[in-house]
């Protein structure tokens, strides 16, 4: 039932991306409104999200809640969209659900209703399992925006999160600052708790007039708290405020924004009733693990991958090499989607790499031809060669072991589960479970 799960579940991805809730609105309605069970810590912005969710349920968890966990995009496997307590869901559950879930669409169907989109009939598949798992709490990011997000079909929103914004999916949100940090503050419910990381003036004038109408308490994760700060290759610690000596093990300099974004969504939680000790902070913050985020797949050569894929993530790339692999000689690996600000993140980042690797994102409408972003490099490192396949990427990367100090790979978060896969076989790893 599983596979046959996945085959219809990638069939009705031609029904595309639509901003709107009222499709999922009926869907949900026919599965039995399972969103009307559940709470919420529901996350929206434009970097961090999937590093501050990861945070977030690690503390809570550790506290010893039961935790959902709903991402998008996935990096590693289609089952690690949805977690419960860091479990994928399991492959009897996905594949009942699903099919629950479209002996209800061939009903809606038949009355007239347009064809819920893939994200929407996975959202809902997500919920239908929170529900069945009998989740105390779910950590829920927004796949695209906020306000017509699928996601932002929830009520029951304990505590949003804002992680940094800045311009991202402008066909889709709006062409100023301005316009994408209102439609990202949509999630914000009337009686919610509003945790924002620092933003840009327009950004947060957007933030504080939404929080105004709806008489939202607003807190600040104000990365200027923060004090000895000490990079490790393993961990990097710091004080927050009361916090002393706090450890993480997510390295890149951002990490401790999401952490402290973290720290103030879980004080937040305390006055919504949930009990949550300052151990269970500090221990949940060194054990979250997010794959895909400046994490190491191999050790010689020496391989990251990082999802950095705007110019914001660029800036904060560049600025984590600068800690941890400065005068080091560096090797690219890169693959973009065509809906990017490309130019921009290779305008930052090139010039300091020794060689470059140009792919094309496998598998993908949006990817960018490798060919046509190797000549994009070429303005700002002649040292691009274009890679046919992620595989010939991925034999090249494991030639380098005297060549390069570290390897990075970065552009677009789709690729890098299938690149870390041929790498692990190169090393004779494991394979893939789907």
């Amino acid at each position: 039932m599983y596979k046959e799960a996945r085959e219809y579940l990638n069939e009705i991805t031609k029904y595309g991306s639509v901003l709107g809730l009222g499709n999922i609105k009926e869907l949900l309605a026919r599965v039995g409104n399972p969103d009307k069970e559940l709470q919420f810590v529901h996350i929206a912005g434009t970097n961090g999200k999937g590093s501050t969710l990861a945070f977030i349920s690690t503390i809570l968890k550790t506290a010893g809640y039961k935790i959902g966990r709903y991402i998008s995009p996935s990096v590693f496997s289609y089952r690690e969209k949805i977690q419960v307590d860091e479990q994928y869901i399991t492959k009897t559950s996905l594949g009942t659900l699903t099919f629950i879930i479209k002996a209800a669409i061939d009903r809606m169907l038949m009355e007239g209703f347009d064809h819920p989109t893939v994200f929407e009939v996975e959202t809902v598949l997500a919920l239908l399992y929170f529900k069945q798992e009998k989740c105390d709490l779910v950590v829920l990011e927004t796949g695209l925006g906020g306000l017509l997000d699928a996601t932002n079909v929830v009520e029951k929103t304990l505590v949003a999160v804002l992680t940094p914004i800045s311009k991202d999916h402008m066909e889709y949100l709006g062409d100023s600052l301005q316009e994408i940090a209102a439609n990202k503050s949509g999630i914000i419910k009337k009686e919610s708790i509003i945790v924002t990381a620092n933003q840009e003036p327009d950004a947060m004038k957007e933030i504080r007039k939404k929080c105004f109408a709806y008489k939202n308490e607003l807190i600040l994760a104000d990365f200027d708290q923060t004090d000895k700060i000490a990079f490790g290759l393993l961990s990097t610690c710091f004080d927050y405020n009361e916090l002393k000596k706090i450890e993480i093990s997510l390295l890149g300099s951002y990490q401790i924004q999401n952490a402290i974004l973290a720290i103030e969504t879980v004080k937040a939680l305390r006055k919504k009733g949930f009990l949550i000790e300052d151990k269970a902070i500090r221990m949940g913050l060194k054990l979250t693990k997010w794959p895909g985020r400046f994490s190491e797949i191999c050790e010689t050569p020496l391989i990251i991958l990082d999802g950095a894929h705007n110019e914001a993530a660029a800036k904060r790339l560049k600025e984590t090499i600068d800690i941890y692999l400065k005068q080091k000689r560096i090797m690219f690996v890169i693959g973009v989607l065509s809906d990017k600000e490309y130019e921009k993140i290779v305008k930052i980042t090139a010039p300091i790499a020794v060689k470059i690797l140009t792919v094309t994102t496998p598998n993908n409408k949006r990817a960018l031809d490798g060919k046509e972003l190797a000549k994009v490099v070429k303005k700002y490192n002649t040292n691009v060669y274009y890679m046919p396949t992620l595989e010939a990427a991925a034999i090249e990367c494991m030639k380098q072991k005297n060549q390069m100090d570290a390897i990075i790979v970065f552009g677009s978060l789709s690729y890098l589960g299938e690149f870390e896969r041929y790498v692990n076989s190169l090393k004779g790893g494991n394979g893939y479970d789907g």
